[in-house]
């Protein structure tokens, strides 16, 4: 109980700071000794510090209490397929540095986690020990358990049960926790982005594969295994592409970065004419990838266009039933794929309008992240803030 208050607490003070002791008793409903007694708790442990004189209602002016969020540091890392991306932040989330590695393709496990422990070591290294990192928060592809903080199966890494948790808490001797990487932009989505004032969303993220995070009633929604949300293994074509989880047709293999390229460089290996991809492939058609698909499309090049169209109905259809399914007030989209813009929002938000019952779709607004290429890991440094702070209802 005492855990719970203390969390309750401050919630309060990073909710609705500056605030007083005696404000801070009213909404917790907790005795203003308890509070008192926490207060000085989180004060000798620099997680509160008191700030300016607030206004007398009738006795002494109280002193306000507020959010020392730049005493400490906490890490998020966003695990992508061929690239971690890490940043140390504040209790705010405020970005204090970042770095990019490379993965190698397929790494084995002790390469993913040499890279990793280089990330983590070059953000502390930046941070120095005058602003002690508290938590780090991993967002990993693929299918994770975060109650063990296992990444089970890493399919585009083929990767399976690493134990980061375990791994990183062993070297570096701080909390560590370990959500899939879109479950973790979710999580950035609520409590930083366009998910802070809505109840029911969801979040998917199209880059190198396509996965879905899922918040309702303010709560994320993970699946009986922690499965939830895998709409890029749902099946929107019997004939298509073999798919890195062995199934053909998944909405992944005809969506993602790679899925785009590949469209292009088939049409054009068939026939199809295109001086600007054509150009950028230098001779070898394997080497044009998503980004140039999109630089083409905004120089005018109708098969890049084409193809952008095509994949952003496919997503539409996708996208239709889980919102069926789910009911949410808005869809969050992120990844290097929603980078498109237009090219690939427009028919998406056609095909929904088209194909959704018109009940499912009233309150419904569909939007790209925020927070931008940041997005998982800002959410990866959310899982950490999650583990502080207690769930905002109760600080209400």
């Amino acid at each position: 109980m005492k855990s719970l208050n203390r969390s309750i607490v401050l919630t309060t003070i990073r909710s609705h700071g500056p605030i007083s002791r005696a404000e801070i008793a009213k909404r917790t409903a907790l005795t203003p000794p308890t509070v008192t007694n926490i207060v000085g708790e989180l004060m000798n442990e620099n997680f509160v510090v008191e700030s300016e004189i607030g206004a007398s209602s009738g006795g002494r002016k109280p002193i306000l209490l507020r959010l020392n969020a730049s005493f400490y540091s906490i890490i998020g890392i966003d695990v992508g397929v061929g690239t971690i991306k890490s940043i140390v932040t504040d209790l705010d989330a405020n970005v204090i540095h970042e770095c990019r590695r490379s993965l190698p393709p397929y790494p084995d496990a002790d390469t993913f986690m040499e890279q990793l422990n280089g990330s983590i070591a070059e953000l502390l290294e930046a941070v120095g020990p005058d602003r002690p990192v508290i938590g780090i928060g991993v967002g990993m592809h693929g299918l994770v358990n975060p109650e063990e903080g296992v990444s089970v199966f890493a399919p585009n890494l083929r990767l399976r049960n690493i134990p980061i948790r375990e791994s990183l808490e062993r070297e570096f001797g701080v909390p560590v926790y370990v959500e899939n990487d879109v479950v973790a932009m979710a999580l950035g989505e609520l409590w930083f982005g366009g998910g802070q004032d809505v109840d029911h969303f969801i979040c998917v993220n199209i880059g190198e594969g396509v996965g879905a995070g899922i918040v309702l009633n303010r709560q994320i929604f993970r699946g009986s295994s922690f499965a939830a949300g895998e709409i890029g293994h749902t099946t929107v074509d019997l004939n298509g592409p073999r798919c890195s989880c062995g199934n053909y047709g998944c909405l992944q293999t005809l969506v993602s970065g790679p899925a785009i390229a590949e469209a292009v460089q088939n049409e054009i290996a068939l026939g199809r004419r295109s001086e600007r991809l054509e150009s950028a492939a230098a001779g070898s058609l394997r080497t044009i990838t998503g980004e140039f698909v999109y630089k083409a499309a905004l120089e005018g090049d109708e098969l890049a266009r084409e193809v952008f169209r095509k994949a952003g109905r496919l997503l539409g259809i996708g996208l239709t039933n889980m919102i069926h399914t789910l009911n949410p007030q808005k869809v969050i989209l992120g990844g290097g794929v929603s980078a498109a813009g237009p090219f690939i929002t427009e028919p998406l938000e056609e095909t929904v309008k088209a194909r959704a019952l018109e009940s499912s779709i009233r309150h419904l607004t569909i939007e790209t992240s925020r927070l931008g290429n940041r997005a998982t890991a800002i959410g990866a440094v959310t899982i950490v803030l999650e583990r502080l702070f207690a769930p905002a209802q109760l600080a209400e």
